[in-house]
This record gives structure tokens, C-alpha cells and sequence, in this order.
């Protein structure tokens, strides 16, 4: 048992090592991240997809899409206006690690974006333990989900800076409850910040690309004060 500690916590060791040289370059392009996370169907790549074709014109969005086995949500990012996208196929791994990330970062050309979005493999336990050099964590519950997955998973819900209810539009069809799920990301992260939309009716969208806007715009402000 101790051995198997051991060996996990170098696993970790390296992985801060590589997250902490991601940082620091992104800190010095002025680049914020996110690292988008979820369990599989809340609808990350749809809400991305939208983002793309939204932002288009305001906010130059570089993106990594990791997957276990394909590259279909990369070339679906691609379709909807990604110009700078690259796929990380983990091959059964189920969450990125920041050195995943740094080989898929080599060659971009990130000092022409404004905002780097790393959406993870579908999973809320694993990639809740792997920094990958982001300044948020944002995870994503939709109203086809049980309300208790915050009491269910409570890491990566205590380490997220921004939980978004996603598929507003579903609300009903379902024993989901709004204000219980709400209540229980609360439980976990007390002031956690939350933001409710669909992308099939467009509810609460606004809110989300503006969260997107003022995140950009707080790095570059931010680093321009700091200099």
C-alpha cells in the first residue's frame, strides 16, 4: 500500500512540475485557460461549438479537445470555426495530465489568443487531481443528471471556479432539481459562482460568452498592472 501512495504521489510530482511550466508560459503570453470538465453528455462540445461560432470576430479561442478513443470533438470544433484546434486521443486514460498538454501545445501559435479552453476527457473524479496549468476549472452539470453529483463528487466541484448548468431547456423532464443542485455545489464550494443556460434555446448564453469576455479581459488587465 505504501508503495502504491508512493508511486501516486510522483505521478503528481511531475504533473505540478509540467502544470507549473504551462502557467508560467501562458502567464507571459497574458493567456487565461480553463480546463472544462464534465461527466460525458452534459454538453461540453455542443456549448463550445456555439462559443465558436458567437465569439467569432470578438475572442481568438485556441482549443484542446481530449477524447479516450477519437478525434470526432476536435474535428466538430473545427467545423464550427476553431482555426486553432488540437485533438489529445488519451487512448483509455480517463482524464488529461498536464504532460498531454504540453505536447499538444507545442507548435501552436498561442500568442495570437486571446483565450485557450482545454476541454477534458468526460469524467468528474480523475481530472479533479490534475492541474493542467489552467487559471479555472469550470464544470459542467446538466438537468439530465442526478442533482446530487456535487455531494456525489465533491472534489472537483470544491477545486471549480465557475459550476454551469447546462441544458436549462430539459428542466422538467427529469426529478432534476435547480435550486437542490444549487444548493449542494454550495454544500461543497461555498460562493461558488453558477451560471444556467441551454444551447438549444440560447437561455443564459449571453451570460456564459460574457463570463468568457470579462475572464480575457481581467488576464490582459491584470498583467498590464502587474508590469
Amino acid at each position: 500500500m505504501s508503495e502504491i501512495i508512493r508511486i501516486g504521489e510522483q505521478v503528481l510530482s511531475e504533473n505540478n512540475r509540467l502544470a507549473a511550466q504551462i502557467r508560467s508560459r501562458l502567464e507571459t503570453l497574458q493567456l487565461p485557460a480553463i480546463n472544462l470538465v464534465s461527466s460525458p453528455g452534459s454538453g461540453k462540445t455542443t456549448l463550445l461549438e456555439k462559443t465558436l461560432t458567437h465569439l467569432a470576430g470578438h475572442l481568438r479561442i485556441a482549443l484542446i479537445a481530449g477524447d479516450v478513443q477519437t478525434d470526432n470533438d476536435a474535428r466538430r470544433l473545427t467545423a464550427a470555426g476553431g482555426r486553432l484546434v488540437r485533438p489529445i486521443v488519451t487512448g483509455g486514460a480517463c482524464h488529461l495530465d498536464a504532460r498531454m498538454v504540453t505536447q499538444a501545445l507545442q507548435g501552436m501559435a498561442l500568442e495570437e489568443c486571446d483565450l485557450l479552453i482545454i476541454e477534458n476527457v468526460g469524467n468528474l473524479v480523475c481530472p479533479s487531481s490534475y492541474d493542467l496549468g489552467e487559471d479555472r476549472k469550470v464544470v459542467l452539470l446538466s438537468t439530465a443528471e442526478g442533482d446530487d453529483k456535487p455531494l456525489k463528487y465533491p472534489a472537483i466541484f470544491r477545486r471549480a471556479g465557475l459550476l454551469v448548468i447546462t441544458k436549462l431547456d430539459l428542466l422538467g423532464t427529469s426529478d432534476f432539481d435547480l435550486l437542490r443542485a444549487e444548493e449542494h455545489a454550495r454544500m461543497i464550494h461555498p460562493g461558488l459562482e453558477i451560471l444556467r443556460l441551454s444551447c438549444r434555446s440560447g437561455a443564459g448564453m449571453e451570460s456564459w460568452y460574457g463570463w468568457l469576455q470579462q475572464l480575457a479581459l481581467a488576464k490582459k488587465a491584470g498583467s498590464g498592472a502587474h508590469a
